[in-house]
């Protein structure tokens, strides 16, 4: 039996990133593999023949390999914390429906994946939590959920696609009150500056009838810009796109490494890695 997701609800924004994680598998196998986003396709009703046509386009086919390298760059920070810290919690903050946690599970980790209740709802139903597994409802702004994350063995927290929509002030709370919960710990995402974020809003924002752009989380310089929020943090960034992968592979074209240099070098598109206190 399929699961029938409709136009325009909150579970719609949750299958097209799924669907461009199951293109980027498809386009670059190579570099990507999503089993579980190919999986979950077949388990669900909706119309993609919208999705499906854009697939073709350039740009849609450059925006699957932004989603492939940002996963993987994830993966990358996610696993080197666990060689040092095996029993580490593994923390997936707006997972949606990644399954990044269990894709980098050594058998000993703990793997949370938080998000809005309905998310967590949908997500209880299509990949509902494994062993060493827990998904929890929250909202990631309030710190109520700091308390169901067992970081006994350590704690690396990872966020794709989730601090544009926070307000920067926002995410320096956030930031402040995971240093005091979670020494020793590491949180690692996407960030861009603000001709990027700006462009990255204009789709929602309309939406959300917020005029302020310039409040949004947007960072062009990591170290100069965040150290500053607490002398806790220890923080490194680097370009999301050939920061961790020179994308020579045959399936990328020299077109394509173009864009990707603008996208790190003029658009500041990077993983920003924050260590929190001195047990590092």
């Amino acid at each position: 039996m399929k699961y029938k997701i409709e136009k325009n609800t909150v579970q719609e924004t949750l299958i097209l990133p799924l669907y461009s994680r199951k293109l980027c598998t498809e386009l670059y196998p190579n570099l990507y593999r999503d089993e579980t986003a190919v999986h979950l396709l077949d388990q669900i009703d909706y119309d993609f023949s919208e999705a499906e046509k854009n697939s073709r386009s350039l740009m849609q086919r450059f925006g699957a390999l932004e989603v492939a390298m940002r996963q993987n760059d994830l993966a990358f920070e996610v696993r080197a914390y666990l060689k040092n810290h095996p029993c580490a919690a593994v923390v997936n903050l707006g997972c949606g429906l990644d399954n990044t946690g269990r894709a980098c599970d050594n058998g000993r980790c703990k793997i949370y994946n938080l998000d809005f209740p309905d998310v967590i709802a949908l997500r209880q139903q299509l990949l509902p939590a494994g062993e060493r597994e827990q998904n929890i409802p929250c909202d990631l702004k309030e710190p109520a959920w700091f308390d169901k994350i067992d970081a006994s063995g350590g704690a690396v927290f990872f966020a794709s696609g989730v601090f544009y929509y926070f307000l920067t002030r926002q995410v320096k709370t956030l930031v402040q009150g995971m240093a005091d919960a979670f020494p020793g710990g590491v949180l690692v995402f996407d960030a861009a500056n603000r001709t990027a974020v700006k462009m990255i809003a204009k789709t929602w924002l309309r939406t959300a009838k917020i005029k302020d752009v310039g409040a949004y989380f947007a960072v062009s310089d990591a170290e100069r810009e965040l150290s500053p929020w607490d002398n806790r943090l220890q923080v490194s960034s680097r370009g999301y796109m050939l920061g961790y992968n020179n994308l020579k592979d045959p399936s990328v074209s020299g077109f394509f490494r173009f864009l990707a240099r603008v996208g790190d070098n003029g658009m500041k598109m990077q993983i920003v890695k924050i260590g929190f206190g001195d047990r590092q």
